[in-house]
């Protein structure tokens, strides 16, 4: 097989030459194809076989010990000016990033079939979605690419319509952790992956095209490719709003993502649909509206803490057609993670079950499985125009300072309460507890160029006619001073999004804050929640002096970028911490009079 576009094919023939494979299987992305490539690594070794009477089409990989996540400190965006990566990004000049690369797949795939496959980021006919290519010598990485994308014979068909499409070359190498890169070309759209078989490696339609070279396409192009689910709130009218949110890791996306309502609200008739649960592709329509896709046809998800007490939608997706990464297995053959019940007898590594060796499964062990498998699974997540946004929500783990939810000012002000976002650190995690690691937007590994340039594009889509999302911040981790979480969350926080609906739709008041808008009292639903009032409190609380501090904190965090952190994000710092300062001077000037 070959293309009719012919600087595919060029490019084909030239990455064939450099790493000089057995054969070239040009991938349809077929069911055949699928069970084809399935029984060879089944042979191989490369997949494992679990128990087909529980999880029907359900397979177990173990990658090398030392492939286990995404590696940062190896993970470069390779523009032609340095400062075009910006501080936010590990640098290396193309030429030498080129070289560098091409030495490592010199000759890489000899004895090895070389997999072209054609994919399409996004439904197959929405304007908004991208196409790409990824050569690959890991059938692993082929069968996750066809659940993760649309890949195939119609996305081959767009890219020889269109003539364009990014180009993503990942070669397993020798999974030696000092011959491991993953190289960024935003101005070439192009990736280099090499050395490692892990999902976000090696999966280049994943974070490397739909977030890296995408953002990048994304700022010349006048849209945004962010870190962010996509849920749809459905009321008992039949009204259903679509929020777009991001948190950092560990701060329960797919969980918000798969939401189930609490009984109340259940019996009342919400519903809440899934469209999206990792990226979010957002473009302002011809209303003046934003309006999203999820790029991605799948979940790469994390296994560990899936259960049935914290996402039972989750867990009910992944029980047929999935492909588990480092779990462990029961006797009788089934996937295992901690949260589940029942006993390991084997470990991700492979190895007899000892609590010696550490958890069980890997703590990053993940699950591939195609979205329309999930109960809650919006059909909309196919529509070519995507989904109108009614709101966008950025939050992070805070144990104090930061409410329970916010609304920000206006578009300015969200994007600066984007751009401060972070967690804190626990005892369990590093040996000093409370320390803020600030994650923009939840896009610290992911922008592919400059911080300043992206926030200065943020703030571009506030403009005439410009119907924008209302944006909010939440934090569901405020614990008290016992050091549990004051707030239950999970389906709970269908709650804090009602609210936030209310305020979209001019039903609730709110009240103004020098941060923000917060809850009215009694405009929180909280029917059915055993919440005592000095816990409520204590969830909207505004420490005027703590927020002294933390916009301080936020703008040293905004200087740290340079000249090009748009004055405008200064000057909306400058204009919170006043707020604040006015606060505070007030019942001072009350007393003096």
């Amino acid at each position: 097989m070959s293309s009719k576009l012919e600087a595919l094919q060029r490019w084909v023939d030239e990455v064939a030459a450099l790493t000089r494979p057995a054969q070239i299987h040009w991938c349809d992305g077929s069911e055949t194809e699928y069970r084809q490539l399935v029984q060879q690594m089944l042979q191989t070794g490369d997949l494992i076989e679990l128990n087909q009477q529980t999880h029907p089409g359900c397979y177990l990989h173990r990658s090398n010990p030392s492939d286990v996540a995404r590696v940062e400190h190896l993970t470069f965006v390779c523009t032609k000016d340095e400062e075009d990566a910006g501080p936010n990004n590990h640098w290396m000049a193309p030429a030498d990033a080129h070289a560098k690369m091409d030495a490592l797949f010199d000759g890489c795939m000899e004895g090895r079939t070389m997999y072209v496959i054609p994919y399409c980021m996004g439904p197959i006919d929405s304007p908004l979605a991208r196409c790409g290519v990824e050569i690959t010598d890991s059938p692993y990485v082929v069968i996750n690419m066809r659940t993760m994308t649309r890949m195939g014979a119609p996305a081959l068909a767009r890219i020889e319509r269109e003539g364009s499409f990014v180009k993503g070359l990942h070669s397993t190498g020798e999974l030696d952790p000092e011959r491991r890169f993953i190289m960024h070309f935003p101005e070439e759209l192009t990736i280099k992956s090499y050395g490692s078989g892990y999902g976000g490696n090696a999966l280049l339609g994943k974070k490397c095209h739909a977030l890296r070279i995408a953002s990048y396409q994304a700022k010349s192009e006048g849209w945004l490719a962010e870190h962010m689910l996509i849920v749809g709130i459905e009321n008992p009218k039949g009204e259903t709003h679509y929020i777009a949110a991001a948190f950092p890791s560990a701060c329960g996306k797919t969980n918000l993502a798969m939401l189930i309502p609490p009984e109340g609200y259940r019996k009342d008739g919400w519903k809440v649909w899934t469209v999206g649960d990792d990226i979010c592709w957002m473009r302002p329509g011809a209303d003046g509206r934003l309006y999203a896709i999820n790029p991605e046809a799948g979940y790469f998800g994390v296994a560990p803490g899936t259960s049935d007490g914290t996402n039972p939608n989750a867990l009910s997706t992944i029980a047929k057609d999935t492909i588990f990464t480092n779990v462990a297995v029961t006797a009788d053959n089934q996937p295992w993670w901690e949260g589940l019940p029942g006993t390991p007898v084997t470990d991700w590594q492979g190895r007899p079950y000892d609590p010696a060796n550490g958890p069980a499964a890997h703590p990053n062990s993940r699950f591939t499985v195609s979205a329309k498998q999930c109960p809650t699974w919006s059909s909309h997540a196919e529509d070519a125009q995507g989904v109108p946004l009614s709101a966008i929500v950025f939050g992070g783990r805070r144990p104090s300072l930061v409410p329970l939810v916010f609304e920000a000012k206006d578009w300015a002000h969200g994007v600066l309460v984007g751009a401060a976002m972070g967690s804190e650190t626990t005892a369990a995690a590093t040996g000093a507890v409370g320390v803020l690691r600030r994650d923009s937007m939840a896009m610290k590994p992911f922008a592919g160029y400059h911080y300043g340039d992206y926030f200065r594009h943020w703030l571009s889509f506030d403009r005439p006619g410009a119907k924008l999302p209302k944006i909010f911040h939440v934090n569901w981790f405020r614990k008290g001073e016992d050091g549990r979480f004051l707030w239950p969350g999970f389906g709970d926080n269908l709650r804090v999004l009602e609210w936030m609906i209310q305020r979209v739709e001019g039903q609730a008041a709110g009240v103004d804050t020098p941060i923000g808008t917060l809850p009215a009292k009694g405009e929180l639903q909280l029917d059915g929640l055993a919440l005592d009032a000095h816990t409520l409190d204590t969830l909207l609380h505004v420490d005027h002096a703590g927020w002294q501090d933390e916009l301080a904190a936020i703008g040293e965090y905004l200087h740290s970028f340079g000249d090009r952190m748009p004055q405008q994000l200064h000057a909306e710092q400058q204009r919170v911490a006043q707020a604040l300062d006015d606060a505070a001077d007030a019942p001072r000037a009350a007393l003096a009079s």
